[in-house]
């Protein structure tokens, strides 16, 4: 089966990535991976109130992407305080999931990553909210990123925490 083909099963199924195995919550929308290096892509139906959907991606760069300094780095530049300034508190969290090492990282503020890389188009979503995962596995690491404002994302903690729970490495 290709990649594209076992991506686009139901959500309650366990999906395949590049060896990485995890199950999308119900309720979670597949859309179609609009790079190479995101191995699945998932729309989280936004809260009452919000304008917007949030959206998880799963990355995966070939065994490459830097290390985990680096990425929580990159990360916490692409969340803003007023003024421009870094967010101010970190919640960071490292633990095993299935034999894994995964750390995450979750920060609130304005969202002002790159639309698209080298675009050197910004997004401006103030009231955000990212949490985003380095996990390690034999074939280098994968990266979650949840991305959305922030009562929508705390509106799907809990099926956060349950896809989190469901990552394995099957190679």
């Amino acid at each position: 089966m290709t990649r594209a083909f076992i991506l686009s099963i139901a959500l309650s199924i366990t999906a395949h990535a590049a060896g990485l195995t995890f199950t999308a919550p119900a309720g979670w929308k597949t859309v179609p991976t609009s790079s190479s290096m995101r191995v699945a892509q998932y729309a989280l139906p936004r809260a009452a109130g919000d304008a917007q959907d949030a959206e998880l991606v799963v990355y995966y760069f070939g065994g490459q992407g830097g290390s985990l300094d680096a990425n929580i780095e990159r990360w916490v530049g692409q969340m803003q305080q007023p003024g421009g300034r870094p967010p101010g508190v970190v919640k960071r969290d490292s633990r095993t999931i299935n034999g894994l090492k995964v750390t995450l990282v979750d920060l609130s503020g304005t969202y002002v990553a790159e639309m698209s890389p080298g675009s050197g188009q910004l997004h401006d979503n103030p009231g955000f909210r990212m949490r985003a995962g380095y996990i390690e596995t034999a074939m280098g690491p994968y990266f979650i990123k949840l991305v959305g404002p922030s009562k929508t994302i705390s509106a799907h903690d809990k099926q956060f925490e349950t896809f989190l729970s469901s990552v394995k490495f099957a190679k």
